[in-house]
């Protein structure tokens, strides 16, 4: 839908803040721009509605160079969020939101319609319509601010570091709220980020910037954290890009389990039963089958278990549904060194040690440098 060609941005001083930018950003996803101060991501971003004119190159929209067409058209087309959401301080929510499709000639009542049915959608309680942004917290301002980019249904969608001003909680959420919504209505989205972490989360393509608005790398996350094209953005991508990589490769492979679990109503039997030398810890259950905690079998008293003397089981992950890295994360957090993996009901489907967590690994980075192999030999054979 947008392709960047031989963009330049050049002041008057002679700084150049993007340098020769070409790319194209595929339609229905979700491209995100990261790289360190002074790359250019912004810069770029900015072009794209035409807040900053570039110096050289061209920018098209479906094909239509955008600097053929009048400039608030263009900009009404496009969802623009920022920092802070940067909402009107002396207008009601929902007033906020209906903003944009009241300049394009909506009723008032079409749009605050509008406005209501988009709070629901980013998860914004309807009783806060009638309020003032100083009276939301942070996390809700930046909801608030998404759902009036999203008011007149625009095809595309700016984001300028939305959520680097909220806590690291509330910023998970904002994120899992957008791809929820992505998923939904399949916008063109560019995004604007600092932080790696949050563009491989996010990104269906990543592009990584240098200082002097180059462009360093293009590629799906799962590319990029396998094979970076240079010194550079192997740097940006950190010592523990390896881990980073585990959230492309799901858990539904890892061999569980179920032998090393009683219920915490188990007889003398059922626990001898389950008790083995090569598994030091048993994990016991509620009588629905949800976890309580691990204890060495010798500690426990049949039909009259202390689950108050339980060590913690950790966070538990639902296998089928989360990567390798979730695995991992729950047995190096577990005081036994083993992970809990629960179904979507939140019942134990059974429990897997680190050392098969990482035998899965090396299996699928096995896997991850052939189909780079195979692909780098389709690229020469191109």
């Amino acid at each position: 839908m947008i392709r960047i060609d031989s963009v330049t941005k050049r002041y008057p001083d002679g700084t150049v803040a993007v340098d020769n930018l070409s790319l194209e950003i595929p339609d229905r996803s979700i491209t995100v721009f990261v790289g360190p101060s002074g790359c250019g991501k912004t810069t770029t971003l900015r072009m794209i509605n035409r807040m900053i004119e570039p110096s050289e190159g061209t920018i098209t929209l479906d094909g239509k160079d955008i600097t053929q067409q009048p400039v608030n058209t263009l900009r009404r087309s496009m969802g623009y969020v920022i920092q802070n959401a940067g909402l009107f301080q002396h207008r009601t929510i929902i007033d906020n939101i209906a903003t944009v499709p009241r300049l394009l000639g909506w009723s008032k009542d079409k749009a605050r319609a509008r406005a209501r049915e988009l709070m629901e959608r980013v998860g914004l309680d309807g009783a806060l319509a009638k309020r003032y942004p100083y009276q939301l917290s942070g996390g809700q301002q930046q909801r608030v601010g998404v759902a009036r980019a999203l008011a007149a249904d625009p095809p595309v969608l700016l984001m300028d570091e939305p959520f680097s001003a909220v806590d690291p909680v509330v910023r998970k959420g904002l994120q899992d709220e957008l791809l929820r919504i992505q998923g939904e209505l399949g916008k063109t989205i560019v995004f604007v980020t600092h932080d790696i972490d949050e563009a491989v989360k996010i990104g269906t393509m990543v592009a990584v910037m240098r200082t002097g608005g180059h462009l360093a790398q293009f590629a799906p996350p799962a590319e990029l954290l396998s094979n970076p094209a240079d010194a550079f953005v192997e740097d940006f991508l950190g010592a523990d890009r390896g881990i980073r990589r585990l959230s492309f490769f799901s858990s539904a492979g890892l061999d569980l389990l179920t032998t090393p679990i009683v219920a915490v109503d188990a007889t003398a039997e059922q626990i001898a039963g389950r008790s083995a030398k090569d598994v030091p810890y048993l994990l016991v259950t509620d009588v629905d089958g949800k976890p309580l905690g691990w204890s060495e079998p010798g500690a426990l008293t049949a039909g009259d278990i202390d689950t108050a003397r339980l060590l913690p089981y950790g966070r538990p992950f639902e296998h089928d549904k989360e990567s390798l890295r979730a695995a991992l994360d729950c047995a190096v957090l577990s005081p036994t060194g083993w992970a809990v993996a629960v179904g979507a009901d939140g019942r134990v489907a059974g429990v897997v040690s680190q050392q098969t967590i990482g035998e899965a690994i090396r299996t699928a980075h096995a896997e991850g440098r052939s189909d780079a192999d195979d692909a780098d030999d389709a690229k020469v054979a191109g």
